[in-house]
């Protein structure tokens, strides 16, 4: 990196904006170097194939936003809008296969007798909270 910035000002004849766009590139490529890409963390109960149409959401997004006339945007926000809903859809199924087979391995430790299990189970299900409502004056 040191390197690239000895580099960048010892060149001359060069404009500012070709300084900033070589000295951004200079220090994005170190950063990608040294600390290497992020990797997200997904849920464990999440599929691949969710993980693909979310994907896919992304990139319908960036068409909507990158559109340049009326039409196309009606077109893209659509095609957007119809992906979406795949992907809540596709979650949804996911979530209650997971709470499903979370179910089914409960069923079976409490038939067991395992209760270690069981309870380790039981703090893995997804649990609605909802703040308490105050009463009425």
């Amino acid at each position: 990196m040191f390197q690239a910035f000895h580099d960048l000002l010892n060149g001359e004849g060069t404009t500012m904006e070709s300084n900033w766009k070589e000295m951004k590139e200079a220090v994005t490529s170190t950063c990608h170097e040294v600390l290497g890409h992020k990797e997200h963390h997904h849920k464990e109960w999440i599929t691949v194939d969710t993980l693909n149409k979310t994907q896919e959401r992304r990139n319908k997004k960036a068409a909507v936003n990158t559109s340049r006339t009326r039409a196309e945007k009606t077109k893209a926000q659509a095609e957007y809008t119809e992906v979406s809903e795949q992907v809540r859809r596709s979650i949804r199924t996911d979530k209650s296969k997971y709470v499903e087979g979370l179910a089914m391995t409960a069923e079976k430790a409490a038939r067991e007798g395992n209760i270690r299990q069981l309870y380790d189970i039981t703090k893995k299900l997804p649990v609605n909270r909802r703040k308490a409502e105050r009463p009425m004056k």
